[in-house]
């Protein structure tokens, strides 16, 4: 069966292509359109489609349009109900309604030749626990639990997967909504709502958890698998933030305190699901599911032998679940996504193409990553782009800004150079089995989606990447995975004898994050990165901006560049 997944009605909007149920293909929209989450998820925004990202999983799956058996869109209008009556202040949201009851139309205009009549309306949160339960490895038997924003009518989703079924257990219906406290929060610190919650947690780490008592009473588990969560008064615990003003002890508090009293609820959850279910499986989806520090808390106090996370777990990831789940219902046992690189690459003559087009000096050395880590070494700055690009928010190797862990001062220059604030912690590349001697908890972690306890005598060699409460999120390298990535840690580790490397997303703030050699090349010109690693060649900063051997009389190359010996022609 030949499955498009679609999510498209809030945000991050995706399309993911399976095939007699493998994952073929998978990708946001924003990747190619170069808006952040592909558009604000606001009802009038509701119709935008992610046609780039369809048409190329189209075209990487070598089918068309008018080949699909199904379209998946991860949202079904018929559980709807009004937004009043779910006591969400949404005014337009029978606009957002509307729009999706017209999706099959809109899909048939958006890629010719598609029948509209394949397109089948997935529940928001099966497509959610699909992306999970049918992409992780070993889950045949498994609960997974689903907590995000808003669905249709809920916001919580605990179901258990047997085999190639999914089968719901427990709903929270709205207004309650973890997903919705948080963004709340997130707005009321003067962030951008449904977008940098990250940020939230990683201020919640410089706070003290003093609100806890308070919060309690609006945010709290029922103890039936359900909970409450909504109503807080936030501007009784501290004052609202300017987004241009400084972060204050209080406002760190209150992200501490709703940070925490979070963990609790999911906690409750999690032993409520196991204790109906017994499974030692849990696998996690959902924008909450990106909250790496619950996580963490859920993989070391919670009932469950195994928790595994969808590294798309937010809406994105309903693409991929929506044609998994139909895939699965039509007898096509789905496989486990085989990783996260599921997006766009480009052969070495194509790259080699792009460089000269752009008119950079570049070469090819013998190993790409032997120079990279000859950078790195030197306290270089290093734009890695290589093989596939990643679905979901996580820079996993394949779209990466790489640096030297062993100066504490790289925190502050990688945040300059992507335009962060400077509370945000960046994260450390280990191979996998290098990670026990160095870091505590879930492991293997290849998806950066768990926080770690730094063993204290590494703390003060890799500074870097050691958050301000002794944590780091780690993404361990399985060399059988990721030959390039292991290589350039082995040798990175040989020249300084440390076995971990910096790995941030290779953008800048408020951008998404690169996606092709064009994007790559426009980030390595805007920023002060050293060197930029793409394909098997290398573009150095010093190379490129360097006038000094044309003011000494060389003679510059056709495209007005010093041609270097050994540069690739």
């Amino acid at each position: 069966m030949r499955v498009l997944g679609i999510n498209a009605l809030f945000h991050d909007p995706a399309a993911a292509v399976v095939v007699d149920g493998i994952t073929v293909a998978a990708a946001e929209e924003e990747r190619f359109s170069r808006r952040k989450h592909g558009k604000r998820p606001v009802p009038f925004a509701a119709w935008e489609l992610p046609e780039q990202a369809a048409r190329w999983c189209l075209e990487q799956a070598g089918l068309r349009p008018s080949d699909l058996d199904a379209v998946a869109y991860s949202y079904d209008p018929a559980l709807a109900r009004p937004a009043a009556e779910l006591g969400l202040d949404d005014p337009w949201d029978g606009l957002r309604q509307d729009y999706a009851r017209h999706a099959p139309g809109f899909l048939a205009t958006a890629l010719p030749g598609l029948d509209r009549e394949s397109v089948r309306f997935v529940g928001h949160h099966m497509a959610h626990a699909a992306s999970s339960a049918f992409a992780a490895e070993d889950a045949e038997r498994s609960s997974v639990l689903v907590l995000d924003g808003r669905g249709e009518r809920a916001s919580h989703l605990a179901a258990r997967r047997v085999g190639d079924r999914l089968e719901p257990l427990h709903a929270q219906e709205l207004p309650e909504s973890l997903g919705l406290v948080y963004e709340e929060l997130t707005e009321h610190l003067g962030f951008l709502r449904s977008s940098d919650e990250f940020k939230v947690m990683a201020l919640a780490s410089h706070g003290r958890p003093r609100m806890l008592a308070e919060l309690r009473r609006y945010v709290h588990p029922t103890g039936d698998g359900g909970f409450v969560a909504h109503g807080v008064p936030w501007g009784e615990l501290c004052p609202p933030r300017a987004g241009d003003e400084p972060w204050t002890a209080a406002h760190a508090d209150v992200a501490a305190s709703t940070q925490a009293v979070l963990e609790e609820t999911l906690l409750d959850l999690v032993r409520w699901l196991h204790g109906r279910t017994h499974d030692s499986v849990l696998t996690l989806a959902g924008g909450v599911a990106l909250n790496c520090v619950a996580n963490a808390r859920i993989a070391r106090e919670g009932p469950f032998s195994r928790v595994w996370v969808q590294p798309a777990a937010g809406d994105a990831g309903t693409a991929l679940g929506g044609a998994l789940l139909l895939s699965a219902q039509a007898g096509d046992g789905p496989e486990p996504m085989p990783g996260a690189d599921l997006g766009r690459e480009w052969s070495d003559a194509e790259l080699a193409a792009r460089l000269k087009t752009a008119a950079v000096p570049f070469e090819r050395p013998p190993d790409i990553a032997a120079a990279a880590a000859d950078v790195l070494a030197s306290n270089g700055v290093v734009a890695w782009f290589q093989g596939r690009s990643e679905y979901g928010p996580r820079a996993l190797g394949h779209r990466s800004l790489l640096a030297h862990p062993g100066h504490a001062g790289n925190l502050e220059r990688l945040n300059d150079i992507k335009g962060r604030e400077q509370f945000r912690p960046v994260a450390p590349m280990v191979l996998a089995e290098r990670a026990p001697e160095i870091f505590d908890g879930p492991q293997p972690s290849p998806y950066m989606l768990f926080v770690h306890d730094v063993a204290p005598h590494w703390r003060d060699r890799i500074p870097a990447v050691v958050h301000v409460d002794g944590t780091a999120r780690i993404q361990t390298v399985d060399r059988r995975q990721e030959p390039l990535v292991a290589r350039m840690l082995e040798a990175f580790e040989r020249r300084t004898g440390l076995p971990v490397v910096v790995n941030t997303s290779l953008n800048t703030a408020g951008r998404p994050m690169v996606d092709d050699p064009r994007d790559a090349l426009e980030c390595f010109g805007s920023t002060p990165v050293d060197l930029l690693a793409i394909g098997p060649f290398a573009v150095r900063r010093s190379d490129l901006f360097d006038r000094s051997a044309e003011a000494a009389g060389d003679a510059p190359g056709a495209n007005g560049f010093t041609t270097r010996e050994g540069c690739a022609q």
